[in-house]
């Protein structure tokens, strides 16, 4: 019997980080062959041309695809995904996967979902059943709806997307693959990371104490995002001149982020601080040390929920973007406020490190995913199944999730 054809479509810096060890798994696993498809903001350079680093780490993609309108609006964005609708036709067509998998909520994974499910092609979904804030909520829950194999990353989120009339047997707790790359890896921080990515800045010293800020556009609140980046600024500001060193990495895609950009190059040109240095990304596993390392993580990125939690990293989240998200103990919630901000941080570095959680899984997804594609039933065909959620369905037992 011919190896099932898995093909694993890759768009951005946090596509590849939520995906990497599955694509490792599949890659060996002797009865599924990788097809990867690399697009969108992955390709290009002002967000870290991901491709590059994932040919390095000797993933060759199968084909690859510009999708990106430039402008960052909502209109841009719209254009985006039915430009990536069309092309990723035409590659599946040429393909010919057995299943496509598509990863989280974002404008570029509905794109995919789309295109698979109306070729009659068996779509795979990562951390369907979380709740959000911002549009990722609504894509998220659609991609649900047009998938036909479920991979959520918490018991809560397999509840609600079983809720969401998915049969049971589709959905399988694996955890999120992220945190696979924590596990049994050398976290220290290499003495030449911060050289290592370039960037704009002052020079930082990896021997001294560092925060990490990344705050993204919330798409439901485009034309907010200077005004928002300003009051993270203005508090990360005052921490800095405290004397805490600063990495500040280049926000993603989505429509606003040219406001947030703009106020970030803003604050470069008329302050040059000394303790802050700006990179377009970090490689996955160098971002895992980065994180793990840091005296605390800023902004709305769902690493400091995440991974944060798992490594116990300090994280003070902002504003709506993670809303209703699972977290654990590592993470204080604020508004868009410098003064609220400042607080959160200083209250979190006299904290330090939190006992790490395992929520999100226990760092052993990806071979669990493969596994699961290589043995599962393929059926595109869809049925509403209602059942009483407060059963177990499944249990988690001995730190292992099991069917």
């Amino acid at each position: 019997m011919a190896n099932r054809k898995i093909c694993v479509v890759v768009n951005s810096r946090a596509n590849y980080a939520r995906i990497k060890s599955l694509l490792k798994a599949v890659q060996v696993h002797p009865n599924l062959d990788l097809q990867l498809i690399v697009g969108a903001s992955a390709l290009l350079y002002r967000f870290g041309q991901v491709v590059n680093i994932m040919r390095d780490d000797g993933f060759e993609p199968s084909s690859v695809l510009y999708s990106i309108l430039e402008g960052e609006t909502p209109t841009t964005m719209a254009k985006s995904t039915g430009l990536a609708i069309v092309e990723l036709a035409t590659h599946f067509e040429s393909l010919k996967p057995d299943v496509v998998l598509t990863v989280a909520d974002r404008f570029e994974t509905i794109a995919t979902a789309i295109a698979a499910s109306y070729m009659n092609i068996p779509v795979a979904h990562t951390q369907g059943g979380e709740v959000t804030g911002s549009i990722d909520e609504n894509v998220r829950h659609a991609v649900t709806k047009l998938s036909h194999i479920h991979f959520p990353a918490t018991e809560r989120a397999r509840d609600y997307v079983i809720r969401m009339g998915e049969a049971p047997t589709a959905v399988h707790l694996t955890g999120c693959p992220s945190l696979d790359l924590l596990v049994d890896a050398d976290l220290s921080l290499p003495r030449d990371i911060f050289e290592r990515y370039k960037g704009v800045g002052a020079s930082l010293d990896p021997a001294k104490p560092y925060i990490v800020v990344l705050q993204h556009p919330v798409t439901t609140e485009y034309g907010q995002g200077l005004a928002q980046i300003n009051e993270t600024l203005q508090a990360v500001d005052r921490i800095g001149r405290w004397g805490m060193q600063v990495v500040w990495i280049w926000p993603n895609v989505d429509a606003g982020s040219d406001d947030i950009s703009k106020g970030l190059r803003m604050f470069r040109e008329h302050h040059s601080p000394d303790y802050m240095h700006f990179y377009r990304n970090f490689g996955p596993e160098d971002y895992a040390r980065l994180l793990h390392n840091a005296a605390c993580v800023v902004g709305n990125s769902s690493s400091g929920l995440r991974e944060g939690s798992f490594l116990g990293t300090p994280c003070v989240n902002i504003g709506s973007r993670q809303e209703g998200r699972e977290r654990g103990s590592n993470v204080l919630d604020v508004w868009y406020d410098a003064t609220q901000i400042e607080a959160a941080m200083v209250r979190q570095l006299a904290h330090g490190r939190y006992e790490p959680s395992h929520l999100f899984g226990d760092g052993r997804a990806g071979q669990r995913m493969a596994d699961i594609l290589a043995g599962v039933s393929l059926d595109i065909s869809k049925k509403l199944t209602y059942v009483n959620c407060h059963e177990r369905i499944v249990e988690k037992t001995a730190g292992h999730y099991v069917l």
